[in-house]
């Protein structure tokens, strides 16, 4: 599977596609999706990971239901800027939802560092979510948080 860069998504994509950020853990999946103008970027959900071709499934038909048209993986990068086994991890999950799970649409991979942290800190501090709440939410929303990263770094090359 070749890399595609994040600034060449858009002349990949038609006006009606929407981009689904997906921040893949070892037990879960969140999902956040984004508006049509690639501004804004919504928790949807996530899925309780199983088997590979389960999830791929639920992936799959989310793509399809929401009209899909590229996939921004948080890449989980060390602090030092390496690649370790989580990112491994990562790149094995798009290669084999292209290669086993046939999909077609564009996979980008999006610096995740300290995504999860940063949204824990926000959920606990501004919104005062309780610990059961916060594991409800928090894959979701670092889905959110890697998304926006990327729409905003889509907007500012836009702005230029």
């Amino acid at each position: 599977m070749q890399d595609i860069d994040l600034y060449d998504l858009p002349e990949l994509l038609d006006s009606n596609h929407r981009l689904l950020g997906l921040d893949p853990g070892s037990k879960t999946i969140g999902m956040a999706v984004s508006d049509r103008d690639y501004k804004v970027a919504s928790p949807i959900g996530t899925i309780l990971r199983s088997k590979f071709k389960a999830d791929a499934a639920k992936l799959k038909e989310i793509c399809e239901e929401r009209n899909i048209g590229a996939l921004v993986m948080g890449l989980p990068v060390n602090m030092d800027g390496t690649e370790g086994p989580r990112c491994q991890s990562v790149r094995t999950l798009a290669e084999n939802l292209h290669k086993i799970a046939g999909f077609t649409i564009p996979i980008v991979f999006w610096d995740e560092r300290l995504s999860t942290s940063a949204v824990e800190r926000f959920l606990i501090g501004e919104a005062d979510m309780t610990r059961k709440r916060r594991s409800e939410v928090v894959d979701k929303a670092a889905a959110a948080y890697i998304l926006q990263g990327a729409l905003d770094a889509l907007q500012r090359r836009s702005d230029r």
